[in-house]
């Protein structure tokens, strides 16, 4: 099985919760930090082609806030999303989650227990 990949930053809530419950439900993992190593534009437009703007977008955080008002009113479709995530990854809502054809973006116990990671004989 090809492993699926967190996309975050270590300090995160979700993302450490996230991660928590890969381990706790015994799936490998890799572990990509944002901060370290940014997706390009075309990871970004991929996830973009896969789940509206909107979804990827976390305007609820610091990051966010910081932006002149302007930069944020201009976000209004995928190729403005786009510009703004390649410039500043941290804006990505966390956890993103890539696994086959499946990109999860954000946390919860069933939202990963649908995704069909593990055996559904576990009693995990």
């Amino acid at each position: 099985m090809v492993e699926p990949i967190v996309y975050g930053i270590p300090n995160c809530d979700q993302v450490r919760a996230a991660r928590r419950w890969l381990k706790q439900h015994g799936i490998a993992h890799q572990f990509i930090d944002l901060k370290l190593l940014p997706p390009n534009p075309n990871k970004l437009k991929d996830w973009l082609n896969r789940i509206p703007h909107d979804s990827l977008l976390n305007r609820r955080g610091l990051s966010w806030r910081a932006l002149p008002e302007e930069r944020r009113r201009s976000v209004v479709d995928q190729a403005t999303a786009l510009e703004l995530l390649a410039e500043f990854p941290l804006l990505i809502k966390r956890p993103v989650l890539e696994w086959q054809q499946e990109l999860l973006v954000g946390f919860s116990d069933s939202l990963y227990s649908g995704l069909g990671l593990t055996d559904p004989h576990d009693p995990r």
